[in-house]
């Protein structure tokens, strides 16, 4: 049982999953900083800074806080926002990347060119 734990753990899905899990927390942390401090203000100016959160109804001795259900869906919504600029920033960034000729060494290069002379002369 030990021995299939260890082969279990050591699989590169089950690092790569929590090494994804941990840069995902700590990169939520950077998005709700990020929402919380500059993007919610900035959103505020403009709305006058309207707080849905004292928005509550009573049917028979429960409390239902419906505007801070609707401050979460808000805060979901501008949070899922500034992800998906991110993800596209970086998803441009990684395309021109990849688009690049790749270098290769000069040994390479000369060893391709000798290939398609043979070719060449082969025909």
């Amino acid at each position: 049982m030990i021995k299939e734990f260890k082969e279990f753990i050591s699989r590169g899905n089950v690092i790569d999953l929590a090494v994804g899990v941990i840069i995902g927390s700590a990169f939520t942390t950077i998005v709700k900083s990020l929402v919380d401090y500059l993007i919610n203000p900035l959103i505020g100016l403009f709305i006058g800074g309207i707080d849905f959160s004292d928005w509550v109804f009573k049917i028979a001795g429960a409390t239902f806080r419906v505007g801070s259900f609707l401050n979460a869906v808000i805060n979901f919504l501008i949070i899922a926002f500034v992800v998906f600029i991110l993800v596209k920033v970086v998803n441009k960034f990684l395309v021109r990347k990849k688009n690049e000729e790749p270098v290769t060494a000069p040994e390479v290069q000369l060893l391709e060119e000798i290939r398609d002379l043979l070719k060449e002369n082969g025909k």
